[in-house]
């Protein structure tokens, strides 16, 4: 059986789900086009959409077979990824007061690379990717078919992801976010270190 435009669609609706899903990408895309502009927000979106696809092409070739074979590699993508959100969630808390001039002139090849790293922090994705693929897509697939389903989600992350930026940033939204950084950098910081934690702590 060979893929059809409602498998691609159905999926295409999973990714909408997971992308718009409160979760520390969705966050740290927030927290960076309302922080430091939209320049730094589309660079920001466009790691966040280049690592996601990653996950799924890795689910299409059996990443998830090798988690399952091998636990210990599971785990230590698993602290790693902990660990750095834990990071990301203890320097913004620490920067909550700073000046918003001492974040926005950042090289914004540092917010791709965050980008990339929240998502690769996560080896969970993964095995939702493969989840997802199982209960969407027919048995069998060719190589075609796993390069159309990697191609498809790519599209869809370089699409919506830099929507979300510019959305973000725009000036009515950026003003609010000035005149309450401190308390939503604080929120942020709080609710990234308790997904860092529970990552490191749930059991699977």
């Amino acid at each position: 059986m060979t893929i059809e435009w409602v498998h691609v669609l159905a999926f295409n609706l999973a990714l909408l789900a997971a992308i718009a899903s409160p979760g520390p990408s969705l966050l740290f895309l927030v927290r960076t086009a309302m922080a430091e502009g939209r320049a730094a927000g589309l660079f920001a979106a466009l790691g966040l959409g280049v690592m996601a696809p990653l996950w799924t092409l890795a689910a299409l070739l059996g990443l998830d077979v090798l988690f399952t074979l091998f636990p210990w590699a599971y785990s230590a993508v698993k602290i790693g990824g902990a660990a750095y959100l834990i990071w990301i969630a203890v320097q913004t808390w620490r920067h909550a007061r700073a000046p918003i001039a001492q974040t926005s002139t950042r090289d914004h090849r540092r917010a791709f690379l965050q980008g990339l790293l929240i998502n690769l922090a996560n080896p969970k994705s993964v095995l939702f990717a493969a989840a997802v693929i199982v209960v969407i897509f027919p048995e069998g697939l060719t190589t075609a078919d796993k390069a159309l389903i990697y191609l498809n989600h790519l599209a869809v992350e370089l699409v919506l992801q830099p929507a979300l930026a510019i959305a973000l940033s725009t000036g009515v939204v950026r003003r609010r976010y000035l005149g309450a950084k401190p308390i939503f950098d604080r929120i942020a910081a709080c609710v990234l270190g308790a997904l860092g934690l529970r990552l490191l702590l749930e059991r699977g």
